[in-house]
């Protein structure tokens, strides 16, 4: 929370007397010199973190191999050519807008049915799949039915619509189990159609958690879940535990002993609530972005590349880090522009800020087209009108080898 300059005193929150403001966070008072409020903090953000709801446990070890989704042909194929593509975009949850399905039928629009081994290989959903029914009902009208024109597989980490518990208006969102609907048709014990599919016949991988890695040709991807919070997001707090973080720096560390024998793919790390954010919409994960950046440092590996979503729109930073005496650019994506609506953004407007420039936003439709080669990672951003024609309106390339992005 920001400190405003306010002309009357700090509140006592001891005191027993009402609050100037709505809480006592809005003061001029430095965090490091606040009163502690007991079981709060002195901070927004350590009330919200006691709001947060518990991770569930995985069914098994969070691993995925592609062989998993589509089948070892079909990797074999991917193999050959030499390059591996899929999609991703989040916030996607809309029963009653046209906009979901057209942007599923411009993705439908990338893949060659005759040729699969130059089609997107899955469908990378970044979050907030369902928004307020979290039932079979809901997940009928706001997931099956729009892509029930899309060919490719769909894996996906929750977003923070995906594990509330109470709708805007107070009342219930159809669970009563935190993630109860999202592990129902995303975390099945063995592939299947879930009930909720209807007639719609879509088959549903089997996820090992709401967190996990995949393991592809020339790309491992690494999907966080940033909880309930509307912001920000955490990966872990002490209320919610250390377990995904700790998951996290083994995977990574796995991660860099494998590159040390000389297998180096891109690595992508995928969490809904952004961790760099423009102004307008949400705001940026600045505390889960610390836990990420420690995870990287104490297993001596970082992303190629970040995916996000949350906010309404299509937003790219270049972040400059230095890591083990190189620099390295690392393309921060903000891809919330699935069909659930839109919300504004700053313009980008190129300059530097901190370690990192803002170099393109969008208020608009549209979607990622991901391509990885041995060498490099493109990231497309293809952006949907409302008559579904789609066009080209972002790209950047990463050079696996020097680090660098253009």
């Amino acid at each position: 929370m920001a400190n405003y300059t306010i002309s009357q005193p700090d509140t006592d929150s001891n005191s027993g007397e009402p609050l100037r403001f709505a809480h006592p966070f809005v003061t001029t008072i430095p965090i490091a010199d606040r009163t502690t409020i007991p079981g709060i903090g002195n901070r927004m953000t350590d009330y919200i973190k006691t709001k947060l709801e518990q991770i569930p446990k995985p069914n098994r070890e969070p691993m995925l191999t592609l062989a998993e989704i589509i089948g070892s042909a079909g990797v074999a194929a991917i193999e050959k050519t030499k390059s591996i593509t899929f999609h991703s975009v989040g916030d996607t949850g809309n029963a009653v807008s046209a906009m979901p399905e057209l942007i599923a039928l411009a993705m439908a629009g990338d893949y060659t049915i005759a040729k699969p081994e130059g089609s997107p290989a899955f469908f990378l959903h970044l979050g907030d799949v369902n928004y307020y029914d979290n039932t079979d009902k809901g997940y009928h009208a706001q997931f099956y039915t729009p892509y029930k024109n899309y060919p490719g597989k769909i894996i996906a980490i929750p977003g923070n619509h995906d594990g509330e518990l109470f709708k805007w208006d107070g009342t219930s969102s159809g669970q009563t189990i935190t993630l109860a609907a999202f592990q129902r048709n995303f975390c099945q014990l063995k592939p299947g159609i879930p009930l909720a599919a209807g007639t719609i016949f879509r088959e549903m991988i089997s996820q090992p958690a709401v967190y996990w890695i995949l393991h592809a040709p020339f790309v491992d991807i690494i999907g966080l879940y940033s909880n309930v919070a509307e912001n920000p997001g955490f990966i872990a707090t002490p209320e919610i535990g250390q377990v995904q973080k700790n998951w996290l720096i083994k995977t990574l560390t796995a991660i860099q002993a494998d590159r040390q024998k000389g297998n180096r793919k891109a690595l992508i790390i995928a969490v809904h609530h952004p961790p760099l954010a423009g102004s307008g919409g949400h705001s940026a994960s600045t505390e889960m972005l610390a836990d990420i950046d420690d995870a990287c440092n104490r297993s001596g590996v970082m992303p190629d590349a970040v995916f996000a979503a949350h906010a309404h729109n299509y937003q790219r930073f270049t972040r400059t880090v230095s890591f083990k005496g190189k620099e390295l650019q690392i393309p921060f994506i903000v891809c919330g522009s699935g069909g659930r609506g839109l919300t504004q953004v700053t313009k980008a407007d190129g300059k530097k800020n901190g370690d990192h420039v803002f170099n393109k936003s969008l208020v608009d439709y549209g979607y990622l087209q991901v391509i990885v080669k041995p060498k490099t990672l493109i990231i497309q951003f293809n952006q949907v009108d409302n008559t579904g024609k789609k066009k080209l309106f972002d790209m950047v390339t990463v050079d696996l080898k020097s680090g660098t992005a253009k």
